[in-house]
């Protein structure tokens, strides 16, 4: 170890253990453990450029325990990706660029919002399969780099990180480096209170190459060595065991559950820093002899840059797909023939989300993914552009297996490597499976398509596990997500164009059964989120559906005009969209000079924000055919148009 080792280790301890300190919250024990390392990755092992850290051929970093953020956000000062010492002092400070656990697109240098254990884990995952992809299909001189990653016992124990490792396993993908500080302690306490797996041998059980290293958390070369061996491993992916101690070398905190979170204070931290040989009555120190080499360590990677841009400048492959793939959009044009469906015709908007799946696939270039063991079920069948594997690395299909939650937050990995526009689907019961996942894809604002089908009781015989109720609305109250119902096979088109289009995460929610293909829906633009399928002069109500109810709505009001009662009718596919609008437009679409009854197979909840009255399913399905439950339980036009009456009296 050389007098810069010793003194940038130091360095980053001290603001381990100052950031927290000068927030009163925070983790400074996992952190001051990991500094050796961290110092390691930065300034021997990674390729990376902190002055375009947005270089895609870059190594990648994700800090899976995002607890330990003061760590993460030292290495970013240090090398130079533009945090100064005031953001550091700044940490956990409303509209600081240091929150409490790393978030992608707040902080330069950070790649992934981590914090739920097991989520940034799964997202190398991901990043990994991007990268596979990409090479496979533009060649090692332009893609060509590793995803290295730090998880502790958290991580591990998480139900999460056993379906990440065992599809990586799987796969074979060997671009992974995970390091696993296996430092023995947990809040509650040693981690042996409920944790004795044996993590190397369920580690090579699911087909990964496995480092252990012991007690070398201090030994920078033989921390060097065993991640360098693990790089050179091309099939499966590494496991980096190393044993460390947290909360080192504080004198009192160190080994100890407090050290895990805020527990390290101002005499201890003066006594610490005089122990490792910094002032003990400076904060945030940093000498410039460790600044000045860390800022050379953060840009080396220029010279590996720039001679990857000569590459790309001679690339002689198709540059249009290249960038719009790099880009997350479709090619020039993409959108101008999509499918389109008459009216008359009778389509499962699952049929038709796969349609148009297969319309997009040659002219959106990074759409990718599959299902979790319910690719067909789900319509995410991605036909002819081969099926991703060890062997085949190049294939937009990807088979996940019943692994629902790695699903989603692979998924979101692969969206935030870029390069990637990944598609994921499953039954939209189980959306409560990947929960965590969609709230990190939201929160990230991730370029994640989730498919989710078989959307209400009319799944029928399978009964109430099967038949979601409460799931739309749940999805709903997540901000920042794009939620879409279509109404038939034109809205799913419409829906799609939406999703690949306009960024960030959105899902998309499908029937199970055939839809009748509407008047009205061929030319109609969802980007409103709601708009008046149906507009007699004379209307004294507004029936406002949702996916298979808009038609049952339709029905209604065919029922009562024939008694003179005259009905529009609002399809409302994206509740997000429209209240994006201004409050004109909603007014507008929604008529509040009229009463408005809602129809949807759902939970009530959230409706009256815009409606005088619902008909929606406050209870639990049951097992019968889907068109018995859906009548027994009130989605029915004969039911609608009572209650349509109803209101209108009242």
């Amino acid at each position: 170890m050389t007098d810069f080792d010793a003194q940038a280790i130091s360095v980053i301890r001290g603001l381990a253990m100052d950031g927290p300190n000068e927030a009163r919250s925070g983790h400074q024990g996992t952190a001051m453990a990991l500094a050796p390392l961290a110092h390691v990755l930065f300034t021997r092992i990674m390729h990376y450029d902190a002055e375009r850290s947005d270089w895609p051929d870059r190594d990648r970093f994700v800090l899976s325990g995002g607890h330990a953020s003061m760590l993460q956000y030292s290495l970013l000062h240090l090398a130079g990706f533009g945090l100064t010492l005031d953001d550091l002092k700044d940490f956990r400070q409303w509209g600081s660029a240091t929150p409490g656990h790393p978030e992608v697109g707040h902080t330069s240098g950070v790649e992934v919002t981590t914090g739920p254990l097991g989520q940034g884990m799964a997202n190398m995952v991901g990043m990994a399969i991007a990268e596979a992809q990409l090479r496979s299909r533009y060649g090692a001189d332009l893609f060509d780099h590793h995803v290295f990653g730090v998880a502790g016992d958290g991580d591990l124990s998480e139900g999460l990180s056993h379906e990440a490792a065992s599809l990586a396993g799987h796969l074979g993908l060997g671009k992974i480096v995970l390091c696993y500080d296996d430092n023995h302690i947990t809040i509650d306490g040693e981690t042996e209170l409920a944790l004795t797996d044996d993590a190397a041998a369920r580690f090579r059980a699911y087909g990964w190459h496995v480092e252990q290293l012991g007690e070398v958390g201090e030994d920078l070369d033989a921390l060097e060595a065993g991640i360098r061996r693990a790089v050179e491993v091309t099939d499966k992916p590494s496991l980096v065991i190393i044993r460390t101690v947290i909360g080192t070398p504080a004198s009192e905190s160190a080994d100890t559950p407090a050290a895990h979170g805020y527990a390290i204070f101002d005499d201890e931290i003066a006594a610490t820093k005089a122990a490792m040989g910094t002032p003990p009555d400076k904060t945030f120190y940093v000498p410039d002899a460790v600044l000045h080499e860390y800022r050379r360590a953060g840009v080396r990677g220029r010279v590996k840059r720039d001679a990857w841009e000569t590459r790309v400048a001679a690339f002689d492959g198709d540059r249009g797909e290249l960038e719009a793939q790099l880009a997350g959009i479709g090619l020039p044009g993409w959108d101008e023939d999509l499918p389109r469906f008459d009216p008359g015709e009778s389509v499962a908007t699952r049929k038709a989300s796969n349609t148009m799946l297969q319309a997009l696939a040659p002219v959106v270039p990074a759409l990718t993914g599959g299902g979790a063991d319910l690719t067909g079920n789900t319509g995410t069948v991605i036909k002819d552009h081969g099926v991703f594997s060890a062997a085949d690395p190049g294939g937009r299909q990807i088979y996940f297996g019943v692994r629902e939650h790695a699903m989603g937050a692979v998924a979101n990995g692969m969206a935030l490597h870029g390069g990637a526009i990944p598609v994921v689907g499953t039954f939209l019961v189980f959306a409560d499976y990947m929960r965590g996942a969609v709230r990190l894809a939201a929160l990230s604002q991730a370029h994640t398509i989730f498919v989710w089908s078989h959307d209400s009781v009319g799944v029928g015989e399978d009964g109430p596990t099967h038949q979601p109720v409460e799931q739309i609305a749940s999805l709903r109250a997540i901000p920042g997500l794009r939620v879409i119902r279509p109404a038939d096979a034109n809205e799913t088109v419409a829906a799609w164009r939406l999703a690949v289009g306009a960024g960030g995460p959105t899902a998309l929610i499908l029937s199970r059964q055939n839809l009748p293909v509407l008047d009205g829906t061929a030319d109609a633009d969802i980007a409103d989120g709601a708009y008046a399928l149906s507009e007699p002069d004379d209307a004294v109500i507004t029936l406002v559906g949702t996916g298979s109810e808009v038609s049952v709505c339709v029905e209604a009001a065919a029922h009562l005009a024939a008694e003179g009662i005259m009905a529009r009718v609002v399809s409302f596919p994206c509740w997000e969209l429209f209240a994006e609008r201004s409050a004109a437009h909603r007014a507008a679409v929604l008529r509040r000079d009229i009463p408005s009854l809602a129809v949807e197979a759902g939970v009530s909840q959230g409706w009256h924000q815009w409606v005088d009255d619902v008909v929606s399913i406050d209870r639990f399905g049951a097992s019968a055919p889907g068109d018995t439950v859906m009548r027994e339980l009130g989605i029915s036009s004969d039911n609608v148009a009572a209650r349509a009456r109803a209101l209108i009296g009242a």
